[in-house]
């Protein structure tokens, strides 16, 4: 049995997720991450990527979008500006979000914010993965 630790995701709206984790992965600036119990003390900036919670028998997915995580030998806090459920994820929204980046990096030009087009594009893209 692995051990568990406490994990809090907590947003400017709501306490997001507080419970026992045995695993927590999650994309930072610096690339993907797994966290277990006894880590390394750690302080990162979250990108756009899918949180993925291990609790004991099963895992829970949500789409984190940005944040700051703080990581304890005990305890994980990540502070998320947006964390999503699949089941709070509008899929034909995310699609129209996704086509419209597309269509932004595409026909980039002198008034387009290419890395705004971007950073939506995957935002969008993380937002589909969760819900499928």
């Amino acid at each position: 049995m692995a051990e568990v630790f406490r994990l809090q995701i907590i947003t400017p709206d709501e306490a997001f997720y507080d419970g026992e984790a045995t695993m927590v992965e999650l994309t930072t600036t610096e690339g993907q991450i797994g966290i277990y119990k006894w880590h390394i003390p750690l302080t990162a900036v979250v990108a756009p990527g899918v949180l993925t919670i291990h609790e004991e028998g099963q895992e829970r997915r949500a789409a984190l979008m940005s944040g700051f995580i703080e990581i304890l030998p005990e305890q994980v806090t990540i502070m998320a500006e947006v964390v999503e459920w699949p089941e709070e994820i509008d899929r034909k929204r995310a699609e129209e979000a996704r086509i419209r980046a597309e269509r932004r990096i595409k026909n980039a030009g002198a008034e387009v914010d290419v890395a705004r087009a971007e950073l939506a594009l995957r935002r969008a893209l993380v937002r589909l993965e969760v819900r499928s």
